[in-house]
């Protein structure tokens, strides 16, 4: 690390995508308008960087470990006990932390259909006293419900991983990847563990039913919270700090308690922006303005924006190509702006993974990403827009994603190669 300088390093969840028939085979990385990302390609460096390793579901809990810096093969134990650091839940030796969505399911004569991995995006709110009624409802001793925001939420088994030798290895599928799909190929097997988590779901329909907060939804003909859906279950991992392996401190900037969580355990501090919800209507230039407030005490800030992979879910191209716009003009713009009166500043920007339209769900396919410098002299541009197709023709990749972050903070900054 350069004695000195400040690091941003900035996420556009989702951003990556395939190239889409209707915009003449681009994508919406490349149709957005990014003034902002396209000048950090032209006088910084651009490459492709691989964030999901080859046997890993594409999660943002896998891509967000690697930028991170932490090869999930050695930390990555599940997504649920990344979620419970950042809710402040404290897991023992043999809990485990399941992720936990409030959904909706829709039947469709004899099937059952998951209509909706986010509950219409039920507000924090009602979700607050849904969780609340669950947990006294269902909860017990050995398992407990924590609310979280929007439809995300936590579930902890106490000894869970002692009690059942099998319910860690649960396979257990994440709900934003069967979109609009029948639910029951997905479903745990009922018997040993899997039996257990099942009875938990249904439990948790039968309270939902008539809940005072669906009824109220479906009177505004909302999408009821009419289930929870179980997965990402795990123990807490064991991580080296940021500060052990760089010596730098920071802070990590994000509505989703996954990033959070994940910061937390690499030893940053949560940074609270006003306002910020993870969805279209999130708090843009707050995100930017608390990134340069950050800088102003400590030297790296992470901070991560939801709203593309959000419309890659919805597969709605409009939304995202709107959500990368604002993403560009009020956050790496705000950065970008701001940052011009500090000496030594380097700036990296990319998605996490692609959540492409065509399939709504993430992939595991490489992602562009870019390091700009301000002590590098523009000697050499490698691109003109940032972009999918331009990344690739820089010639630059990175395999494993993990080594990304020691390419940011160690390189040379002389040196874009």
């Amino acid at each position: 690390m350069a004695k000195g300088m400040k690091y941003v390093v900035i996420v556009g969840d989702g951003m990556a995508d395939y190239p889409v028939e209707s915009i003449n085979g681009k994508t919406p990385l490349m149709v957005a308008r990014t003034p902002n990302m396209d000048w950090l390609a032209k006088h910084g460096s651009l490459g492709l960087v691989r964030t999901v390793p080859d046997g890993f579901n594409p999660g943002s809990e896998i891509a967000n470990l690697s930028i991170f810096g932490y090869d999930p093969f050695q930390y990555y134990t599940g997504r649920g006990p990344l979620e419970a650091a950042s809710l402040g839940v404290e897991l023992k030796k043999d809990d485990l932390a399941f992720r936990c969505n409030l959904v909706t399911l829709h039947s469709q004569g004899s099937k059952v259909i998951m209509e909706d991995f986010a509950a219409g995006h039920i507000s924090d709110a009602e979700a607050n006293e849904i969780i609340v009624g669950l947990d006294r409802a269902i909860g017990n001793e050995e398992t407990r419900f924590y609310s979280g925001v929007s439809y995300r939420h936590l579930m902890v088994m106490k000894n869970g991983a002692s009690t059942c030798s099998d319910l860690e290895r649960l396979s257990l599928t994440p709900p934003h990847d069967i979109i609009g799909q029948e639910i029951a190929p997905f479903l745990p097997e009922n018997d040993g563990s899997g039996k257990r988590i099942l009875a938990l779901m249904t439990e948790s329909q039968q309270f939902l039913e008539e809940h005072p907060v669906n009824l109220v939804r479906k009177n505004k003909e909302l999408r009821p919270a009419n289930s929870v859906w179980l997965w990402g279950q795990g123990r807490s991992p064991q991580m080296v700090t940021l500060k052990e392996r760089f010596g730098i401190d920071g802070y990590v900037i994000s509505a989703v308690h996954l990033i959070k969580g994940i910061g937390l355990l690499a030893g940053l501090e949560v940074l609270q922006v006003p306002g910020i919800t993870g969805y279209f209507d999130t708090n843009y230039e707050g995100k930017g303005e608390y990134v340069l407030r950050g800088l102003e005490k400590r030297d790296f800030v992470y901070v991560h924006v939801e709203a593309p992979d959000e419309a890659g879910h919805m597969g709605d191209l409009r939304l995202k190509v709107e959500a990368i716009e604002a993403f560009d003009e009020k956050v790496v713009g705000t950065i970008l702006k701001g940052i011009k009166h500090f000496e030594k500043v380097k700036v990296m920007v990319l998605p996490d993974h692609p959540t492409p339209l065509a399939v709504r769900t993430h992939t595991a396919d490489p992602v562009p990403f870019v390091i700009y410098s301000n002590e590098v002299s523009p000697k050499k541009y490698h691109a003109e827009t940032f972009d999918e197709v331009s990344a690739v023709q820089s010639g630059i990749f990175l395999e494993k994603g993990f080594e990304l972050i020691e390419r940011f903070l160690i390189r040379n900054p002389g040196s874009h190669e």
